[in-house]
């Protein structure tokens, strides 16, 4: 899987409006990417139909859930921690249960109720309508597991609760599971093969949204560039397929066609991509429509081909290079982030100048920069020696890191004296005098509130910035509004 946030980043309680009717309370807590984040609306929403409001007070928890990542090794880590300190609370209210939801729960399994013993349940991405059978047997006193992968379930028929929402921008997932077998990446092995969710429940959902007040969405997946709707299915089976399913299949270009023309007053964002399966038609569709963000995390994980073929990224440095070239073509204001990887196995510092000269041709908006840590299960930890040292991975990583933030601090500053569009999405992080929103292509913008409102699309311009910030002044409302 190709991340999307950092994946190790503290988790949030996330907060719902109750129904006077339910009785117990939910507090769940989201690790990792913004498919955790998702999904755990999902569980929200299970749960709120068998009595379950969630809560922001541990204290008053009956139900703990913790959505759990294990792409890295310090996320797991801080899940541990966590877990610790839930025990403190248990142990002063013996009957609140504690349950772990996600990815952690798919690799470690039965495992988990054996390590960390304060844990009642264990469910992974593919098993959460199972949740009300499995508390079922958490009040009988019994532990409880389901870790079924599934075949096809997508949860387009379970309707969101919208989580410690602003009310402007929500997540949208179009797509679960992944086919392409990194061998770095544990979540093929966590979230299962790859299905698309059919495009008119992703339509209903938005249509939802949108009548909500919501105005931005981001379409999911851990590779949104496969989704392919023929019916339903793993894309796998595409092949399979009858001759009319293939001629009236919905790839993702079409997916994002479909979005952009019937919601031309919604902004639109997707997360995340793989350079080897997004294609131009992509990039056309984006340039085709205002209201889709021109924005674009395309994780390349290394800039070395020796490093690519021993990650099994499906495409070279050259290829990449391509596309790149083929994006700022068609879409010359577009921003580009990453993932990074640096002190991967057998990484030598030839390889590592291989990724920082690719750096300096993209030159990133921003990313998402991590030292190598080996997974249990993946293909790397089974056949490849863990043989870079620590000292050298952090090293490799903060000349990374550094390098990243001089683009970033270009990017920014190319932006100085332009006006940007910009969705409120709340107060400034520094004032609340301030607004803060993101501009199209993703970056904070922070300027003075006058009479505007969350959920204004604004044109502001550009004073001043910083490497992650651009600080500026409104000239009036944009024609999104």
């Amino acid at each position: 899987m190709e991340k999307v946030i950092d994946e190790t980043r503290q988790g949030a309680p996330l907060s719902l409006e109750g129904d006077a009717k339910n009785t117990r309370k939910l507090y769940i807590e989201s690790y990792g990417c913004q498919m955790n984040f998702s999904d755990s609306e999902i569980v929200a929403s299970i749960l709120h139909k068998v009595g379950f409001n969630t809560t922001e007070d541990l204290q008053q928890a009956d139900l703990v859930l913790i959505n759990t990542c294990s792409v890295r090794e310090k996320a797991e880590q801080t899940i541990r921690k966590r877990l610790e300190q839930f025990n403190a609370v248990k142990r002063h209210k013996p009957a609140m249960k504690v349950g772990v939801l996600g990815c952690m729960a798919e690799r470690l399994k039965h495992q988990f109720l054996e390590e960390e013993h304060i844990v009642d349940l264990v469910v992974g991405p593919d098993a959460y309508k199972d949740l009300p059978n499995l508390l079922q047997e958490v009040d009988n006193g019994r532990d409880a597991v389901n870790v079924l992968l599934s075949r096809d379930e997508t949860y387009a028929d379970i309707s969101p609760i919208r989580l410690n929402s602003n009310g402007v921008t929500a997540f949208v997932s179009i797509t679960r599971g992944c086919d392409n077998m990194c061998t770095f990446c544990i979540v093929p092995f966590t979230r299962g093969r790859e299905r698309s969710r059919d495009p008119h429940s992703i339509i209903h959902e938005i249509e939802d949204l949108w009548a909500r007040g919501f105005r931005e969405v981001t379409l999911l997946g851990q590779n949104v560039d496969s989704y392919l709707w023929y019916g339903g299915g793993l894309k796998k089976d595409f092949e399979k397929a009858s001759d009319i399913q293939k001629v009236t299949a919905v790839n993702f270009a079409k997916l994002l066609d479909m979005v952009a023309t019937q919601f031309p007053k919604m902004r639109i964002r997707f997360s995340t991509s793989n350079p080897q399966d997004m294609t131009l038609d992509v990039i056309d569709t984006m340039a085709k429509h205002h209201n889709i963000c021109k924005y674009i995390h395309l994780p390349v994980q290394s800039g070395s081909n020796r490093i690519l073929k021993a990650m099994n990224r499906l495409h070279t440095r050259e290829e990449y290079f391509a596309l790149i070239d083929g994006i700022r073509e068609r879409i010359p204001e577009c921003a580009i982030s990453q993932d990074m990887i640096t002190g991967f196995p057998t990484e030598t510092e030839e390889d590592h100048q291989d990724t920082l000269s690719l750096m300096e041709y993209v030159k990133y908006d921003f990313g998402f920069m991590f030292a190598y840590s080996e997974r249990p299960g993946t293909l790397a930890a089974r056949k490849i020696a863990d043989d870079v040292p620590d000292e050298v991975k952090k090293r490799r990583l903060t000349e990374i890191i550094d390098l990243q933030q001089k683009h970033s601090l270009l990017r920014t500053q190319a932006q100085v004296g332009k006006t940007v569009e910009v969705l409120i999405e709340g107060n400034s992080k520094k004032s609340d005098q301030e607004w803060m929103g993101r501009n199209t292509q993703n970056t904070v913008v922070v300027f003075p509130k006058e009479h505007y409102k969350v959920g204004d699309f604004v044109n502001v311009k550009i004073t001043n910035c910083t490497s992650t910030t651009l600080i500026g002044e409104a000239v009036g409302y944009s024609e999104m509004n």
